[in-house]
């Protein structure tokens, strides 16, 4: 399944989606508490320019694959903004991405 997903633009970004949103995730469920409540920076440094890296490649690979499927501004800003909502990235695939790839 998964390699499938690797042969086109939609099931990378499906991918760098549900990648960019475990690091949400454990950035803000994890690492960030313990940051402040017991005053260990180390996994906020480990998993902060993960974090970006992934952040960066999802906002990329939604941009790319919003032109090649020639989706409307509305969807992409969707696609987009989910990535700055703890589960958001699940939700849309869950909700729009697992489709495109089965049409």
């Amino acid at each position: 399944m998964t390699f499938q997903l690797l042969k086109t633009r939609t099931g990378r970004l499906r991918i760098m989606g549900f990648l960019e949103g475990i690091s949400l995730l454990v950035l803000v469920f994890i690492a960030v508490p313990m940051k402040y409540w017991l005053h260990d920076e180390s996994l906020t440094k480990m998993m902060g320019p993960i974090h970006g890296a992934l952040f960066l490649l999802f906002l990329l690979n939604a941009c790319s694959a919003g032109i090649e499927q020639k989706w409307k501004v509305k969807t992409i800003g969707m696609i987009l903004a989910s990535c700055f909502i703890p589960f958001g990235t699940f939700y849309v695939d869950y909700k729009f991405l697992k489709n495109i790839d089965n049409k």
